[in-house]
């Protein structure tokens, strides 16, 4: 029965799938092709196409208060709001060691219970190696060809990309990363006046972290639930506001650290479970599912982020209603 919503979900989502991208003289690119590539040529069923491994967590959102003014959205307005969230690192393996994966990810759903509820999914990466959904899908091929550096010598686009990815070190510890939006988006108030955003959880703790066995495929999970029994894990969200010097339908840049930064409030984990019997599992956390009081940009990634979750989220779906059928283990 716990993949009754799952399933409900996926059917309403279904719609969203057929997004597609055109190469030019090429036939249109869908969020099939796109999912198609994630999967790869081995197939983890009733798992997500990226980011499979990961485990849940819940707390809630102490909302400061702070963006009251640029937006309406219930979960800007001061309070305490409860989130189902999930924790994840990037690839299709869900036995994949996590301590060498080199992409983490923060998701949430706030309100998850409400119509005002909001969906986020932020990653360590503060910037998209390329603009459009066309380019996007050319990098999936060069990392499936073995082909990166010329990719990226061909898009020098990419360069705020590499200079992350040279400068990045990751943590030992979940709780210690910084998790970005990468995407801009809008906040909408009660007089209809819009304010470009992006946003990032940033860690509220000067605990390190410590791997008790760094060879353990579940090495930063393991240190993550040990943190909790010490007590909840905090993130400040901060939002960086756009200027006119921004442009929000460009991942590719980074804003400057100069723009205006409020604290929207402070992320507070208190619980973390295995995916497996948690409530995140069957959550589609797609970045376009949005309170009112935000919108989205301009950005074709959004559009096409949006599109590929869903894909992704009814195959799953329909392979754990298979596996419950034949009798089979599910996720």
């Amino acid at each position: 029965m716990r993949y009754v919503i799952f399933a409900a979900a996926a059917g309403a989502v279904v719609a969203a799938a057929i997004y597609a991208v055109s190469f030019s003289g090429r036939a249109p690119v869908s969020a099939q092709d796109f999912v198609n590539l994630q999967q790869g040529s081995q197939l983890q069923a009733g798992f997500r196409r990226a980011h499979a491994k990961g485990f849940c967590i819940s707390g809630e959102f102490q909302s400061s208060g702070a963006l009251a003014a640029y937006s309406s959205a219930q979960v800007l307005q001061s309070g305490s709001y409860p989130f189902i969230g999930r924790i994840s690192i990037a690839g299709n393996n869900p036995s994949a060691p996590d301590l060498k994966a080199p992409v983490r990810s923060l998701a949430l759903t706030i309100l998850p219970d409400s119509p005002q509820q909001w969906r986020t999914a932020m990653n360590t990466p503060p910037v998209l190696a390329v603009a459009t959904p066309e380019k996007f899908y050319q990098q999936l091929l060069a990392i499936q060809n073995s082909t990166v550096p010329e990719f990226f010598a061909a898009h020098p686009e990419a360069q705020n990309f590499i200079n992350w990815r040279n400068s990045y070190q990751p943590s030992q510890s979940f709780a210690t990363e910084r998790y970005h939006s990468i995407n801009a988006f809008y906040l909408i108030n009660a007089q209809g006046q819009q304010q470009a955003v992006r946003w990032a959880a940033l860690p509220l703790t000067d605990d390190v972290g410590q791997i008790t066995d760094a060879e353990a495929t579940d090495a930063l999970q393991q240190e993550f639930f040990s943190r909790l029994q010490r007590g909840p894990v905090r993130f400040d969200l901060q939002f960086t506001l756009a200027t006119a010097n921004d442009n929000p339908a460009d991942a590719t840049i980074p804003w400057p650290e100069t723009n205006p930064q409020l604290s929207a409030g402070t992320i507070v984990i208190e619980q973390a479970s295995l995916q497996d019997a948690g409530a995140c599992n069957a959550i589609n956390f797609d970045p376009l599912v949005l309170p009112a009081g935000f919108a989205p940009s301009e950005d074709p990634i959004l559009r096409a982020r949006a599109a590929a979750y869903a894909e992704s989220h009814r195959r799953r779906a329909r392979e754990v209603l298979m596996q419950q059928v034949t009798g089979g283990a599910n996720e």
